[in-house]
């Protein structure tokens, strides 16, 4: 396959670009600078302004573009480029899909299990309701942008990934110094459920949903074990042969992040990855202990 990619430079992209050459897949790149390689071309999500080239001879779309919602405080500025980034760039893509002379097969766009928002012990799967809050209004904003590939009868897979995990970035690389110096610990009450997926994983999970037409629509992205707080501490621990007594208090959270602690941290969101399980898709890491071995060796 001919696969165009947007936001290939990330912790998920970096993963899933070597991934798709190594498959077989030729690949093309969106980046926002001018074009210096054949495999090049060039976007501005915000301006609106796609090379009329992108999309010559592609037979599917992949977009993980996005701000990184981890870095800096969720000032106002920062949760309208958090919200601009992405629906900005799935419109365009969307739009270009189509209109374009021949369309690709499928757009496989990343989305985010801040979708289901808070909703406690109770277990999510994709039919499960839109939660609250600022994330769920990001993801349902984000996947509505997409109505235009839908619209021209584009296969639209929505991947809403959990917590990635990898050892160069995302929530674990900021967990990994106190961890190691033995001074990590639960956060708030530790029962908060943490949904969560590896790099490699997910870059997987990005290529069978690109190759696999019975997907269609909102896919979890998540592995099938989801874990409370308190659970991936003493895994983390263990991965790292460390104590974990020291816990953080949720206004201490809140103190030190402000809003992203309630919707990042401090919301419990248990999501089932049940279309990928109904299709066949065999998980490299199912478990979090050994997904967290996995990881610190790479």
């Amino acid at each position: 396959m001919n696969i165009l990619v947007g936001g290939a430079s990330g912790l998920v992209g970096g993963r899933l670009l070597p991934l798709l050459r190594a498959s077989g897949h030729t690949v093309r790149r969106l980046v926002r600078r001018a074009s210096v390689a054949a495999e090049e071309r060039t976007w501005n999500p915000d301006a609106g302004v796609i090379d009329p080239d992108a999309l010559r001879d592609i037979d599917a779309v992949i977009n993980l573009a996005g701000e990184n919602i981890g870095e800096g405080r969720w000032s106002d500025a920062k949760k309208r480029r958090i919200l601009d980034s992405r629906v900005k760039s799935t419109e365009l893509l969307a739009s270009a899909i189509a209109h374009a002379e021949r369309r690709p097969e499928c757009f496989i766009s990343a989305s985010a299990i801040g979708y289901y928002g808070d909703q406690g012990n109770e277990e999510l799967t994709e039919q499960s309701r839109v939660g609250k809050g600022f994330l769920a209004d990001v993801c349902r904003a984000w996947e509505e942008a997409a109505a235009p590939a839908r619209n021209a009868e584009v296969r639209v897979v929505h991947l809403r990934l959990g917590m990635v995990l990898a050892r160069d970035g995302g929530a674990l690389a900021k967990m990994l110094l106190p961890f190691r110096m033995g001074v990590g610990g639960k956060i708030g009450s530790g029962q908060q459920y943490w949904s969560w997926v590896t790099a490699e994983e997910a870059a997987r999970m990005f290529l069978f949903a690109a190759t696999h037409r019975e997907l269609l629509g909102a896919v979890n992205a998540v592995a099938p074990h989801p874990v409370t707080n308190a659970e991936f501490t003493r895994a983390l621990g263990q991965a790292l042969h460390r104590p974990t007594f020291l816990p953080m208090p949720a206004f201490a959270a809140k103190l030190a992040l402000g809003e992203m602690a309630d919707d990042l941290i401090l919301s419990s969101a248990r999501v089932l990855p049940r279309k990928l399980e109904t299709v066949g898709y065999q998980f490299l890491n199912p478990e979090i202990l050994g997904a967290l071995r996995d990881v610190l060796r790479r």
